[in-house]
């Protein structure tokens, strides 16, 4: 029988995919008018071409000045990424406030983002994946207080080296500021809400536990404790709010509280949960907001989705607080669609990025699998997926033979699957029911869940099934819901979130 996924009681709008494609970047120079970009502004970028031979007037971490391969002239600049680095060269350039700039450079590499930051609006980023020369473009406005701006180029984590070449900001200059001195391997920040440094050497955002324990919070009541944000146990690293509200935009998202558990819970308003996130993020917490669900369905299929899912992600992250984004996407996926959704988001948030997925068990039975392609495709960005170990039945394991759901062999059997498919052992996390009454089925204790951990870890502890091999870095486990396991007297905050964090 079809699996049961989560539920929620609200219905949201079924999208058609968009019929368009837009480029991520703009082609040319865009020139306004007003305070805007003028023709004869000058390019206020310091050798925006590299043709000093040097990198004067850049900081950068990891660049070089080359001349094997360039756009223009003789020279272009090379910076390469680390497993904790991103490759990034910045450069301050003095601007006027409430005025209209246009930055372009010629890219060429894997996953290579330019941006600026400190605009005082909505800070620009976009990226571009591309084997030859490729130009980006994107425009911004500066704010009533700006007089300074960072340009940012940079790569990510763990790929090639890349390109860039012909780095211009049209617009109207302001008074030269002082260059900020060059970056360090923590100093190479975004617009992110967060304010996080770069990622560690594993790939995951910083702040993080080795070991995470995910629960998803219910914006809505269907039984369970309803919850203030700051009702959910400290135990929770990560709080996924379910969920985001499909628009009549194809790709695009909203998120509106909901009144009926407002009123449940005495009147919470929006500045109150807001607050809450605040709190939390505060406290060392990450705060995300979930898109999917067993009713939520947003169809991300075409460049014209893709950017409309990321700028309205962009938009609720920025106006909530939000660290990130989980996919829980129940009615299909667009590994290719999503996948540049994502990248796109993820060049807006910058390296505190948060990017959690929960799909099911069908999902992830093989890397042809549409769901397991989309995250082999992010996982450069990617946080954890949690895959949902119950409603599912029987399932096939890493070794070929089946098994059933709610004991300890079907959730080892079923992660070695995607360890050994290509997802870094903290990408993979273990996603459980929070009791008996949160899910149709699979249910499992949270000493059972412990001891799937301790096998999967270090060998130990294992049922009858045994991995022919360990991942001391398991990325965690995740519950449906922080309200369920309220409503059980949390047994997956106290017994699997402790064990988690004691786990070496």
């Amino acid at each position: 029988m079809p699996p049961a996924r989560h539920r929620r009681p609200r219905a949201v709008h079924t999208l058609l995919a968009g019929a368009g494609a837009v480029a991520l970047g703009l082609s040319g120079l865009v020139l306004a008018t007003g305070t805007g970009a003028q023709a004869a502004d000058p390019d206020l970028i310091t050798n925006g071409g590299f043709e000093t031979g040097t990198l004067s007037g850049w900081s950068c971490g990891n660049g070089a000045v080359q001349s094997a391969t360039v756009h223009s002239g003789r020279y272009a600049l090379q910076s390469t990424p680390g497993a904790g680095d991103t490759g990034e060269c910045t450069q301050t350039v003095a601007v006027k406030p409430s005025s209209t700039y246009t930055l372009s450079s010629w890219i060429q590499g894997s996953y290579v983002y330019l941006g600026a930051r400190g605009t005082g609006g909505t800070d620009p980023g976009t990226w571009t994946n591309s084997a030859g020369w490729s130009q980006l473009s994107t425009t911004f406005t500066t704010g009533p207080g700006t007089s300074s701006v960072t340009v940012y180029l940079h790569g990510w984590y763990g790929q090639p080296a890349f390109l860039a070449d012909d780095v211009s900001l049209i617009g109207p200059g302001g008074p030269q500021p002082s260059q900020s001195p060059s970056p360090t391997a923590t100093d190479t920040d975004s617009p992110s809400p967060t304010g996080s440094p770069t990622a560690t050497s594993t790939g995951k955002p910083p702040g993080l536990p080795k070991h995470i324990l995910t629960g998803y919070w219910q914006n809505f009541d269907n039984g369970a404790t309803v919850q203030r944000i700051s009702d959910v146990p400290a135990a929770y690293d990560v709080i996924a709010v379910s969920f985001a509200d499909a628009t009549s935009t194809p790709g695009g998202l909203s998120f509106t509280l909901d009144p009926a558990l407002s009123s449940r819970l005495g009147g919470y308003t929006d500045a109150q949960f807001k607050a809450d996130i605040a709190a939390k993020r505060a406290a060392g917490k990450k705060v995300v907001l979930s898109v999917g669900g067993q009713n939520g369905t947003v169809s991300v299929s075409d460049p014209t989705s893709a950017a409309n899912f990321a700028n309205t992600a962009w938009s609720l992250m920025q106006g909530y607080g939000f660290d990130g984004i989980d996919i829980d996407l129940e009615n299909g996926v667009n590994a290719t669609a999503m996948g540049q959704a994502l990248h796109s988001l993820a060049a807006k948030a910058g390296h505190g990025f948060i990017l959690t997925m929960a799909p099911q068990t069908i999902d992830m039975q093989s890397t042809g699998m549409e769901y397991f392609k989309l995250a082999l495709n992010v996982k450069d960005i990617l946080t954890i997926v949690n895959m949902q170990y119950y409603n599912s039945g029987a399932m096939n394991g890493c070794d070929g033979n089946v098994y059933s759901q709610g004991t300890e062999n079907f959730l080892t059997a079923l992660a070695c699957i995607q360890l050994k498919g290509g997802l870094r052992p903290d990408q993979v996390g273990l996603g459980v029911p929070a009791s008996t009454s949160a899910a149709g089925g699979g249910y499992v204790s949270p000493s059972v869940v412990n001891n799937a951990l301790d096998c999967l870890a270090a060998g130990t502890n294992c049922g009858s099934y045994q991995p022919d091999t360990t991942w001391p870095g398991i990325g965690g486990a995740m519950t449906w819901s922080t309200n369920w396991d309220a409503k059980a007297g949390n047994p997956v905050a106290g017994t699997i979130g402790a064990h988690l964090h004691a786990m070496p």
